[in-house]
């Protein structure tokens, strides 16, 4: 799956929702590359998304995570709980 555009409490949930489906049966790769901005509802989505591939034994790969959700992240303290980024 490819993200674009803004990653923002308003663009949230739905993606959320699709991500969550997808990782209920199986691996899941999204690739972040193409989102131009991001608030703290990003680095909520990865963290919840996390959970759920834990949860459900399937493995999440993302990858092109932009620096500002990096950013956010450390600021937050959580930075190391998000999935290792993949070529």
């Amino acid at each position: 799956m490819v993200v674009q555009g803004n990653l923002n409490i308003g663009t949230v949930p739905a993606l959320f929702e699709t991500g969550l489906q997808r990782l209920a049966s199986e691996d899941f790769q999204v690739d972040f590359s193409r989102v131009d901005s991001v608030d703290s509802a990003a680095v909520s989505l990865l963290l919840g998304w996390t959970r759920a591939a834990q949860i459900a034994r399937h493995d999440l790969r993302v990858k092109g995570l932009p620096e500002n959700l990096l950013s956010l992240a450390r600021l937050y303290g959580v930075a190391e709980l998000l999935p290792q980024q993949s070529n």
